[in-house]
């Protein structure tokens, strides 16, 4: 017999609160022009994406994720100081260590909590949300804040045709808590490590360290390139759109929901097309709405999500207590899907 005693916690968990920060530059597809030869048109029937929004000096990851952090915190109605454990997902904080969840923790006043990092890309948000539920479950946290949050406008090659016009900046974080009753469905994740070379970055920090011209990529003045995200574009479509929809039909069907009972469906605002085609294959009702936030935010990859549903809720499109799927997937490939509650 085991003399270890057994862990207790919440018998479920929720989304309590939400909180979303864009910065405050707003950049149209003409300033994309200015460096990609294309049009406005293209852009937009290739992506959807019509403006994003680009950080300044001052909109550092962590000041990003303090503000949205704030906005879920008061949303949900706790103090800082009841947060038990802080999560941010990001590719775009540029120290190793230490972790920027260390910081942000410190300064909205959170006490000490546990405090970490994790990488998982455009799927970094649901990876995210699993392990706050696995927390909260489990009793090692009561109130867990989870951020999404990235300045991808810094891992941008403006040259660069494929992606130049796809990427924005931004943060958003939910707290989450526990619950009498479900309300965070079983989550459906995984990766395909073989196509991971379809999105990566171009050249590793260490490749640019050590400064061989001869195989680091060179702008159009001949300058060393910094390392940016680049992706083979129609072979990660294909795969968003015909795998991912199989795996959003899996989190329906883990959470005993049918496509008649969701209210919102919250994809990873990646491509306006791929949405629309999950859209189509998952034969969603007319009623359920739908976040296209893409149009004006970008692909903010991990922050994605918690934006999107932020804006929904803010602009009444969602309301509290509406049934979401919400989906993220990219580089690695990974991707994570679940059914939740909304806040």
């Amino acid at each position: 017999m085991s003399k270890i005693k057994p862990s207790k916690g919440a018998p479920y968990a929720r989304i309590l609160g939400v909180g979303g920060y864009r910065p405050t530059r707003v950049v149209p597809n003409e300033v994309i022009l200015e460096t990609i030869d294309s049009s406005d048109e293209w852009i937009r029937s290739r992506s959807g994406i019509v403006t994003r929004h680009w950080a300044s000096d001052e909109e550092t990851v962590a000041m990003m994720s303090i503000e949205a952090s704030g906005k879920a915190i008061a949303d949900a109605g706790i103090t800082p100081e009841q947060i038990g454990a802080v999560i941010v997902s990001t590719v775009s904080h540029f120290k190793q260590t230490p972790a920027v969840a260390t910081e942000i923790a410190h300064k909205i006043g959170a006490g000490k909590p546990a405090a970490f990092d994790i990488s998982a890309g455009c799927a970094g948000f649901g990876y995210g949300l699993t392990l706050a539920k696995g927390m909260i479950v489990e009793g090692s946290a009561e109130h867990v804040l989870v951020i999404g949050v990235e300045r991808l406008s810094d891992l941008t090659d403006l040259e660069d045709r494929a992606t130049a016009f796809l990427f924005g900046d931004g943060a958003g974080a939910v707290v989450v808590g526990p619950s009498q009753e479900p309300a965070i469905g079983p989550t459906v994740w995984g990766s395909e490590g073989d196509k991971s070379e379809t999105i990566k970055q171009t050249v590793s920090w260490n490749e640019l360290h050590l400064g061989d011209v001869s195989k680091l990529p060179l702008d159009s003045k001949g300058e060393i390139k910094f390392p940016a995200i680049t992706q083979e574009g129609q072979s990660v479509f294909r795969w968003a759109v015909y795998e991912m929809a199989k795996v959003a039909q899996q989190a329906l069907d883990a959470a005993g929901i049918s496509p008649e009972d969701l209210d919102v469906f919250i994809p990873h605002q990646a491509n306006m097309r791929i949405i629309d085609s999950m859209v189509k294959t998952l034969k969603l009702p007319e009623h359920v709405t739908v976040a296209r936030d893409i149009e004006s935010t970008g692909n903010t990859s991990a922050a994605s999500i918690p934006l999107a549903m932020e804006r929904l809720l803010a602009t009444g499109q969602a309301k509290s207590g509406d049934t979401a799927l919400v989906i993220g997937f990219g580089a690695g490939l990974v991707y994570a899907a679940t059914v939740v509650t909304l806040p």
